[in-house]
């Protein structure tokens, strides 16, 4: 007589097992994280900008998963290396579109792996792609399908910037050496343009191709053109650090003039405070801002002392960026994802600071249109997803990176 009555419960729990099965898929599907990949320079010549500019990203995906995460899920950061070289940032952008499934990319830094990146994975693939640090003027004119956006100012206006540094410094004869990529060559013609419409000469101007073990060459041949300074548009670990103690070491220039590429702490370290004291150059940064005070306290907080660097500021703004569009998007669909970034960045609507993402949130879950200040500038992104910005004029200064001013070019 129990026997059926255990076979009717036994129905009823399959019964119950299979329903709870159905249903799994769909509270599995609710929770799935939202991914964004940051493409960045873990070796190579640009591993001192690294790990700092992944700091500023994880602050961006901290705050969002703080604040309750995106479509139903948290946010996730998936690390890719570039290598700071071309081919290995194209295949580490692959993975994360055709892999990982990101709904957007923060990355590349160096222009030479980011313009590759937009024309052959992200422009193909439809994610965006937005880069804190990639400053080549070609850029500008990209074919990449709009897929491509830069939270930094084109070199087109940091060579103005340098060139008036320069002026102001009294420089008059200056050589150039530049990485052969499209970051030198490009901030190496503006520069040009500027420095010799001021009245300056350029009296030689050289590409270098990075990780040679000497370039005595290239500095005798800059040297031999009667320059009094050498302006070194480079990468620490590319050629740059060889290429001052080199100079250094042959006597062939004493006073050197630098571009954001080589404002890292290593580089004094290595040379010698002594060596560089007085070296000057130019770097993309904000504004002093309550906006910019409110990044440095939280990222401060999050990680301790912000370093002398550039780009964690326009690193952290890629990443809030992405992550407003895909709120705004309500999709984890890149072309979607991408048609929604000019909305959040650009006004009129309320403005957003750094660290009030769940204010955003609730804006946005209320309709209310959004525009994102950031930590390194106001963003507003043009037809050609660039924006425009200020540069500070910085100096070695007994050992220490220091801010002198920063500027709107002229």
């Amino acid at each position: 007589m129990k026997t059926p009555l255990i076979l009717s419960a036994c129905r009823r729990t399959t019964v119950t097992l299979a329903v709870a099965a159905l249903c799994a898929p769909l509270a599995s599907t609710a929770a799935e994280p939202v991914k964004i990949g940051a493409l960045m320079p873990l070796t190579g010549g640009l591993q001192a900008y690294g790990e700092s500019c992944l700091n500023g990203v994880r602050m961006a995906v901290n705050e969002a998963n703080a604040a309750g995460g995106l479509l139903g899920g948290k946010v996730q950061i998936i690390i890719a290396d570039t290598q700071t070289k071309s081919q290995p940032s194209i295949d580490a952008a692959k993975k994360l579109t055709s892999i990982s499934a990101v709904s957007g990319m923060v990355g590349a830094l160096s222009s030479g792996n980011t313009i590759p990146v937009a024309q052959s994975v992200s422009s193909v693939d439809r994610v965006p792609t937005v880069s804190p640090a990639s400053t080549a003027p070609t850029i500008t004119r990209l074919n990449d399908d709009d897929f491509l956006f830069r939270t930094v100012p084109s070199d087109a206006f940091q060579g103005v910037a340098l060139a008036q540094i320069s002026r102001q410094e009294g420089k008059s004869k200056v050589a150039i050496l530049y990485i052969n990529n499209d970051y030198g060559e490009g901030l190496a013609e503006s520069f040009t343009g500027a420095f010799e419409s001021a009245g300056g000469s350029v009296t030689a101007s050289e590409p270098f191709e990075p990780g040679k073990a000497s370039y005595r060459g290239e500095l005798s041949s800059a040297a031999d053109s009667g320059a009094e300074d050498l302006l070194l548009i480079a990468y620490p670990d590319d050629g740059g650090i060889t290429i001052l103690k080199q100079a250094l070491e042959e006597g062939l220039f004493q006073k050197f003039i630098l571009t954001d590429g080589m404002k890292a702490e290593d580089v004094v370290s290595q040379i010698g405070a002594s060596y560089l004291n007085g070296t000057f150059g130019t770097a993309p940064k904000a504004l002093e801002t309550d906006t910019s005070r409110i990044f440095q306290a939280n990222y401060e907080k999050a990680f301790g002392e912000l370093p002398p660097r550039p780009f964690i500021d326009s690193s952290y703004d890629a990443a809030m960026v992405l992550l407003l569009a895909i709120a705004k998007a309500d999709s984890r669909d890149g072309a979607d994802v991408r048609d929604a970034l000019r909305d959040v960045t650009n006004a009129p609507g309320i403005k957003i600071k750094p660290g009030e993402f769940a204010k955003a949130l609730r804006a946005i879950s209320d309709g209310e249109d959004i525009n994102y200040v950031g930590a390194s500038g106001d963003h507003e992104f043009d037809a050609d997803g660039d924006v425009s910005g200020t540069f500070e004029h910085w100096v070695v200064n007994e050992g220490r990176l220091e801010t002198v001013t920063v500027f709107a070019p002229n």
